[in-house]
């Protein structure tokens, strides 16, 4: 995440009067919110403004925020929430259309950090990378979050059924059919390469 980025939301915060309270109840969850952000756009600088605006929405609901017992998964919930709100305002703005053209689908495992590797270890890494990117952008796009938010975020079942507002049981079946997809993909390409 770009530090100033930070940096330029807390200075935002900080140009309102009650900042402080607001900055101490929701820098602890930052990063995380910002990772998720990322990993539902797929780039830094719309991930920055889902953030940027998650928190612009909330800043007024600061006393309501101090009644939330588990506020990290509930400020996923809003993030969640916002992005899906920002994806169906998308679908009918007629920038869609332009926007479409562009390559949407960054590949953001090129970005996870890794120790230094020889040339083989190097390709053979970027290689299952590739594959990886290629079996999570083959999943639909709930299957895609779902799978980015317990998988890779973390997130339990409770938290992700409190997230999405949908069931445990059917969170579980969605689960192991995006793992079913994902193994399918990943078998096809193996074979096929042979």
């Amino acid at each position: 995440m770009n530090i100033s980025f930070m940096e330029k939301v807390m200075s935002f915060i900080h140009s309102f009067s009650k900042t402080a309270d607001f900055e101490s109840i929701v820098r602890p969850h930052m990063l995380r919110l910002y990772r998720v952000a990322y990993r539902l756009t797929g780039n830094s600088t719309d991930a920055e403004d889902l953030v940027q605006d998650v928190l612009v929405k909330l800043y007024p609901k600061e006393r309501q925020l101090l009644a939330i017992e588990t506020l990290g998964p509930w400020l996923a919930k809003v993030l969640y929430r916002t992005f899906l709100d920002q994806q169906r305002r998308n679908k009918r703005s007629p920038l869609h259309l332009v926007a479409k053209g562009a390559n949407m689908d960054a590949d953001i495992l090129d970005f996870i950090a890794s120790p230094q590797a020889g040339p083989e270890e190097g390709t053979e890494q970027k290689e299952t990378h590739r594959r990886l990117q290629a079996a999570i952008n083959s999943l639909n796009p709930d299957q895609r979050h779902l799978c980015l938010l317990y998988y890779v975020e973390g997130y339990t079942l409770a938290e992700l059924e409190e997230i999405l507002d949908t069931p445990l049981g059917t969170l579980k079946s969605r689960i192991h059919r995006s793992r079913d997809a994902l193994r399918n993909f990943l078998n096809q390409g193996t074979i096929s390469s042979e």
